[in-house]
C-alpha cells in the first residue's frame, strides 16, 4: 500500500515537472514569438526606407518587401517549433506535404504569381505605359502578384492574369521617346505623283508635331486597283502620336480633295 502511494506521489512530481517545463517553453516561445515580431516589423520598416529601394519602381519593391518580411516569420516560427523541441524531420515533411497540396489546388493562380515575377525581373512594361497584350490595350494602372491591370481609352478597367501576358506578345507603344505615324492615301494612277507628294508633304510641314529629324517621308509603297498607295511617315514625340495623326487624318484628305486629286475608285470632279 505504501508502495504504491509513493508511485502515485512519483507520478503526479513527474507530471507536474513536464507540465512547469512545458508550460515554461511555451511562455518562452510566446516571448520569442513577440520579440521576434517586434524586430521584424523594425527591419521591414527599415528596409522601406532604403535609398537602393526607393529608386526601383514600387511594385517591385512591394513585392520585395512582401517577401522579405514573410520569409522572416516562416524562419520565426521555424526557429520556435524547434526550441519547443518538435523532430525538425517531421516538420519539414509536413511543410513539403502543405506545399505539395497547395500547389496542386492552385496551380493557376501560382503560375500567374510565376508570370508576376517574370514581369518584374524582366520589365517588358511599367505602369503608365500603353501596352497591346492579350487581346486587349490600354495604359498599365497596375501589376499586382497575380493581375495587371490596364485603363482603355474609353476608361474600361481591364484584369489580365500575369501568366496570359507572360506567355503572349506585348506590345509597349510608349516606352520610346519619339514614335512614327505611318498613315496610307490611295490614289489615282493617272495623278501626277509630284504634286502628290507635294500635297501630303505640304500638310505634314504646316502640322504642331512633327519632327524634322528623322525627316518626313511621302513614299509610293504598293499598287492597288486602278492607282498606287501612297504612305507618309512622321516621327514625333511619343506623347504627341495621337494629336499628330488626328491632324493629319482630318487635313490630307481634304488637302488631296482642294488640290483636285482623285482616288482609283472615286474620281473627284473639280468646277472651273
Amino acid at each position: 500500500m505504501e508502495a504504491n502511494i509513493n508511485n502515485v506521489g512519483n507520478l503526479i512530481e513527474k507530471l507536474s515537472d513536464s507540465a512547469i517545463d512545458i508550460g515554461l517553453k511555451l511562455v518562452i516561445a510566446i516571448l520569442i514569438y513577440l520579440i521576434g515580431s517586434f524586430i521584424i516589423k523594425g527591419l521591414v520598416k527599415g528596409l522601406g526606407k532604403l535609398k537602393s529601394l526607393k529608386s526601383i519602381d514600387q511594385t517591385a519593391a512591394g513585392f520585395l518587401t512582401t517577401f522579405v518580411k514573410a520569409a522572416l516569420y516562416v524562419l520565426l516560427v521555424v526557429s520556435i517549433i524547434a526550441f519547443l523541441g518538435v523532430p525538425m524531420s517531421s516538420v519539414i515533411a509536413a511543410i513539403a506535404s502543405v506545399g505539395v497540396a497547395i500547389g496542386l489546388a492552385l496551380q493557376g493562380a501560382l503560375s500567374n504569381i510565376a508570370g508576376g515575377i517574370m514581369l518584374l525581373i524582366f520589365r517588358p512594361f511599367s505602369v503608365g505605359d500603353y501596352i497591346v497584350a492579350g487581346g486587349e490595350e490600354g495604359v498599365v494602372r497596375s501589376i499586382s502578384l497575380v493581375y495587371t491591370v490596364l485603363t482603355t481609352l474609353d476608361n474600361r478597367r481591364i484584369s489580365i492574369p500575369n501568366g496570359s501576358l507572360m506567355n503572349s506578345t506585348v506590345c509597349n507603344a510608349t516606352v520610346e521617346e519619339l514614335r512614327r505615324v505611318d498613315l496610307n492615301f490611295d490614289i489615282a494612277g493617272t495623278e501626277d505623283a509630284d504634286k502628290v507628294e507635294k500635297t501630303i508633304m505640304d500638310v505634314i510641314k504646316k502640322s504642331g508635331w512633327f519632327l524634322e529629324k528623322p525627316e518626313p517621308q511621302v513614299l509610293i509603297t504598293a499598287g492597288v486597283p486602278g492607282g498606287l498607295t501612297y504612305t507618309l511617315r512622321v516621327w514625333v514625340k511619343t506623347a504627341d502620336y495621337w494629336n499628330e495623326f488626328g491632324e493629319l487624318m482630318k487635313e490630307v484628305p481634304a488637302a488631296l480633295n482642294k488640290a483636285g486629286i482623285a482616288r482609283p475608285s472615286t474620281p473627284i470632279s473639280v468646277s472651273k
